[in-house]
């Protein structure tokens, strides 16, 4: 069994993971483009009882159109997310993979929205599905 620290830039915030990821994936929304940053997010869901945390972090809650909400868990000090737990599924955190800074992270399963997706971005790894 593996134990993964993710941590946010400046290291006041932890979430130390036992186990494996219950999921891998990779997400192209819009939403989930603005919460990254990015074009697209990456990120690992661990079962909340399977991740320790230590630090303070500030909570952003969001409302989704769907009225759906999510709670995104960030340093006060740099500003980094380190996890989101969304509804439905409130007993699953969620950690942006760049979090641990882990090039061996293990690759995404599923990749979703691709409807959203930049089209100069092609997800490549073996095994991933594909959803619209």
């Amino acid at each position: 069994m593996s134990v993964r620290t993710a941590t946010c830039m400046c290291g006041q915030l932890t979430a130390t993971c036992d186990g494996e990821p219950f999921r891998i994936s990779v997400c192209h929304c819009l939403d989930c483009q603005k919460r990254s940053g990015s074009s697209f997010a990456a990120q690992a869901r661990f079962p909340a009882d399977r991740v320790t945390t230590s630090g303070k972090a500030q909570i952003f809650t969001r409302k989704a159109e769907s009225g759906q909400t999510s709670e995104h868990h960030f340093c006060p000090v740099c500003g980094s997310e380190l996890w989101y737990i969304a509804q439905p599924f409130t007993d699953m955190m969620a950690i942006p993979i760049g979090r641990f800074a882990d090039p061996s992270f293990p690759p995404p399963e599923y990749s979703v929205y691709e409807e959203r997706k930049h089209g100069w971005v092609t997800i490549t790894s073996e095994g991933t599905e594909h959803f619209d």
